[in-house]
């Protein structure tokens, strides 16, 4: 069955784990425990609906306070797809917690209250969206049941997000606008009756409708080695195979492909996915490679394409997310970890913090949690890399901070 991995967005009580608990119990997906536990929490608060917003928070301070903290992931089925949604906090304050959750999505939810329109929040989360190139963008505006289900409304936040969407350099995003009222339902799962001028797909009807390959993105092949694969069995005494995950596109058997960093280059031979093999594997696959010849290949190598050779070099031009309590500043020492290889990093200098809402940037000498910049890095010994633009999976890393090997930031390489 096709998964898809969907991100929420939105700013302090514009519904969006509303819209999450509406989309499990339309779905069938809450236990009946569940089901009463809401019906009981919702009576004694006095509210006259059910509050599915307790479907999803799960710590108890989001519960009393009535916000998201944390990212949750929350999984649900239809008879077409499975769903794994990360509800991400909306506060400016867990902008890493909303890139963590966002980084691993193929849509993203971005919820505007109907009453208030577009604001800094939304800006901040669409700008988000467009560094980390979610492909399918849903626009939901909430809450149309306290403006008397307004076409209006809708119509004027719809095209001030418009312009705001015209500021974005991803122009291959595609963004779709819904009216709902998920306290009640409407548009989420079901058509509205209350809104009898919109015509277009319920929330539920659009991501049903996403055919996964087109999320998925479509690049230039990479293939980390994970593991070598050597049996040394008596039925397999020689066999030599590189396991790992495909990226951006295909490979088949009699490709020419290139080894780094080493450069030896040689053919696929064979294809293996378990116990069968294949002419060809397409972006996405777990699967082991054998290669023409016996080559020396080990875990953070990566197999490519001779012809789609990337970047070599020892020194990147980056754009991090700053996760850390303690600054980033230049001179200090990470640990780059980019796909399986990780080496050491010194960076070489904070240039500017970019403005979330689109404003430009401010020349800056460090970054502090939360804050997004522009960051040169060299490392140690060089690294095969495309820009994040090119190719998501080989453009992206981590930083470390070897003295506590916590994960300090995540960077996309230009």
């Amino acid at each position: 069955m096709e998964v898809l991995k969907i991100a929420t967005a939105g700013s302090v009580d514009d519904g969006k784990s509303t819209l999450i608990g509406r989309l499990l119990y339309d779905t069938q997906s809450l236990t009946t425990d569940k089901i009463e536990a809401i019906e009981k929490s919702s009576k004694q608060k006095g509210y006259d609906y059910l509050d599915f917003s307790l479907a999803t928070d799960g710590l108890v301070a989001e519960r009393e306070q009535g916000i998201t903290i944390d990212v949750a992931h929350i999984y649900f089925s239809t008879a077409k797809k499975s769903y794994i949604i990360a509800d991400t906090p909306g506060h400016v304050e867990y902008t890493r917690n909303m890139v963590t959750g966002a980084s691993t999505s193929q849509v993203s939810i971005i919820l505007i209250d109907a009453r208030k329109g577009v604001i800094e929040q939304t800006y901040r989360h669409f700008f988000i969206n467009n560094l980390l190139r979610v492909k399918d963008v849903i626009v939901a505006i909430n809450k149309m049941d306290l403006v008397e289900y307004s076409e209006e409304v809708f119509n004027k936040i719809k095209a001030d997000f418009q312009a705001l969407n015209a500021k974005s350099a991803y122009k291959e995003q595609n963004v779709s606008y819904i009216p709902l009222s998920a306290i009640n339902g409407g548009n989420v799962a079901q058509k509205s009756e209350n809104m009898p001028w919109y015509t277009g797909q319920t929330v539920l009807e659009h991501l049903e409708s996403l055919e996964t390959n087109d999320i998925y993105e479509n690049g230039i092949t990479r293939f980390p080695v994970q593991t070598v694969i050597r049996p040394k069995t008596e039925e397999y005494h020689d066999f030599r195979g590189y396991a790992g995950k495909l990226y951006g596109n295909s490979i088949k058997v009699g490709d020419a492909v290139t080894v780094l960093p080493s450069l030896t280059e040689s053919k696929v031979t064979n294809i293996h996915f378990f116990d069968k093999q294949y002419d060809e594997a397409i972006a996405g696959s777990s699967i082991t490679i054998e290669l023409e010849n016996d080559i020396n290949v080990t875990r953070g190598d990566m197999i490519v394409k001779s012809s789609e050779l990337p970047k070599i070099e020892k020194e990147i031009t980056t754009t991090i997310c700053w996760m850390d309590s303690k600054k980033l500043v230049g001179g200090a020492k990470y640990l780059v970890q980019h796909n399986t290889n990780r080496v050491l990093a010194k960076i070489d200098s904070v240039k500017n913090v970019i403005a979330t809402d689109y404003s430009g940037v401010t020349p800056a000498s460090q970054l502090a949690i939360n804050e997004i910049g522009e960051v040169t890095i060299k490392l140690s010994k060089p690294i095969y890399f495309d820009s994040y633009t090119d190719n998501k999976s080989n453009g992206a890393f981590i930083l470390i901070d070897p003295a506590t090997n916590t994960t300090a930031g995540v960077g996309f390489i230009k």
